[in-house]
């Protein structure tokens, strides 16, 4: 049965709200990854609770992790996850035979473990998720276990090669109906096995569509026998902050990483020591909500927000000014601010440049403008969750605007009128793009609000509370909701009266 399609609220004056985002997804895939890969067990605290962090969970699991999950973090009142390490990595050379077990529980619930066999297959489930379907096939390589990855249908257009062929390069069988032709491209399905383990140290690839196929494979370069040395090929790597991000969080758990030249990264061989860290706010996932006062012409409050971070997100300080909103910022701790969003006269500044994953929220912004808005720098999103330039493009015209794709990104050359059914492409920022959209014109309805469960899951009830005062605030999930992912944390609440 089709999903019923979302009433997209309008916000009829302008709004003050405070609001509450839960962890960043690309920072807590990561810690959750290489929590499996350290020398002793690791908690990862506020992690994003979503589709694609459990399936990350999941799939750890899979291999052999436990994963506990903890639902007051040493009575501070926020969730943890604890993560047993992988069973197979005895040793950074080679791993050993994973021992044979069965499940205690089901993957991903508390105390749950499931151990691959050495001979076996075991099949990780990737969804819609990049990290999981990016990242773990490198995972998968240090296991004995033969390997198969596959996911929703929208994910087995989405390009894999990359990864694919590096891992190949080092001595890695990489097999299936998605396995990539020499020189060609790859996508799901596929599996992967690595009988004689990892046999290379340096491998060059083309990560011009993504930067999580970089990510993807310096993350578990540690634990292989030489290390790794990558070097890409092409003329940019598109969101590299991501890359950035993955460095960072990579020194943090005592991994040495350099980057010798220009789109050259060497992680040294070693032990990843164990940790405890607490993952940050979802700048991303923060963007329609603070966009919500820059459209409306309201206030919205966001407490937490990092002075510091790898995220692309801590570009909000930088975009919504430059489309006509005031920035104000607090000093809360040594390294948070509480970051509050004033709506004054909405304007494009011309041209954006490189916006990444907040590009159809910025979109939103760009399409509700009298003058043109050019975005460059954003061609890799033809290869995200759907082909996002011509899905925004195709959006903005349905509901009266026009927009034009170019080489390398789009064009929004004028506004939006009218309401209308805003397909959601089974993309959570697709949805989000409605969304907004539907607080200034009447009657947007979003075909697929479920699909915001990829990174968060309560969407429905915390848009509804940034529109209400919390007394009057729904208390369940709105129409489309996921019932089957566990709640994020995040919070919308009135504070003072709107209009």
């Amino acid at each position: 049965m089709p999903p019923q399609p979302w009433p997209a609220p309008r916000a009829g004056a302008p709004l003050r709200a405070e609001v509450t985002v839960p962890g960043s997804k690309s920072l807590t895939n990561r810690y959750l990854l290489l929590a499996a890969l350290a020398d002793g067990p690791s908690v990862v605290i506020n992690p994003l609770r979503s589709r694609d962090s459990r399936l990350m969970l999941d799939a750890l699991a899979a291999l052999g992790s436990v994963v506990e999950h903890i639902p007051d973090w040493e009575n501070s009142g926020v969730p943890a996850v604890r993560i047993s390490p992988l069973p197979a990595l005895t040793s950074a050379s080679h791993p050993g035979p994973i021992p044979d077990s069965s499940a205690a529980d089901s993957p991903g619930t508390a105390d749950s473990s499931v151990t691959a066999p050495t001979t076996g297959a075991v099949s990780i489930e990737c969804g819609l998720a990049g990290t999981v379907m990016r990242f773990m096939p490198a995972v998968a390589a240090l296991t004995d276990a033969r390997v198969h990855f596959d996911g929703d249908p929208e994910a087995r257009v989405r390009p894999m090669g990359a990864v694919q062929h590096g891992l190949r390069d080092l001595g890695v069988e990489i097999t299936g109906p998605g396995a990539p032709a020499p020189g060609g491209e790859g996508h799901l399905p596929f599996t992967v096995h690595a009988p004689a383990g990892i046999t290379g140290e340096e491998i060059t690839i083309d990560a011009s569509a993504s930067s999580q196929f970089v990510s993807g494979l310096l993350l578990t370069a540690a634990r292989m026998p030489y290390g790794l040395t990558l070097r890409h090929v092409g003329e940019s790597v598109p969101s590299l902050e991501h890359v950035e991000m993955t460095l960072q969080v990579l020194t943090e758990v005592g991994v040495k990483v350099s980057s010798p030249a220009k789109h050259t990264w060497r992680v040294e061989p070693g032990e990843i020591r164990a940790f405890s860290v607490r993952v940050e706010p979802d700048l991303s996932n923060a963007g329609p909500f603070l966009c919500a006062a820059a459209v409306t012409g309201g206030e919205v409050t966001m407490r937490g927000w990092p002075i510091v971070s790898a995220q692309i997100g801590r570009r909000w300080t930088e975009l919504l000014p430059a489309f006509g909103a005031q920035i104000e910022t607090d000093p809360e701790t040594p390294t948070t601010v509480t970051l509050r969003v004033r709506g004054r006269q909405l304007r494009t500044p011309g041209a954006v440049d490189g916006t990444a994953e907040l590009t159809p929220t910025v979109a939103a912004l760009a399409a509700l403008c009298q003058s043109p808005t050019l975005f460059t720098s954003v061609g890799h999103l033809r290869g995200h969750e759907t082909d996002r330039i011509a899905a925004l493009v195709t959006e903005i015209r349905r509901l009266g605007g026009s927009a034009e794709e170019t080489e390398d990104g789009f064009e929004v050359t004028s506004p939006v009128t009218h309401g209308g059914l805003v397909r959601s492409y089974a993309d959570h920022r697709m949805a989000t793009f409605g969304a907004v959209l539907g607080l200034v014109l009447d009657d947007v309805e979003v075909e697929d609000i479920a699909c915001t469960a990829k990174t968060m899951p309560d969407f429905p009830q915390l848009w509804a509370g940034l529109l209400a005062p919390a007394s009057d605030a729904a208390p369940g999930v709105g129409p489309g909701s996921a019932a089957d992912c566990v709640p994020g944390s995040g919070s919308v609440s009135a504070s003072g009266a709107r209009g």
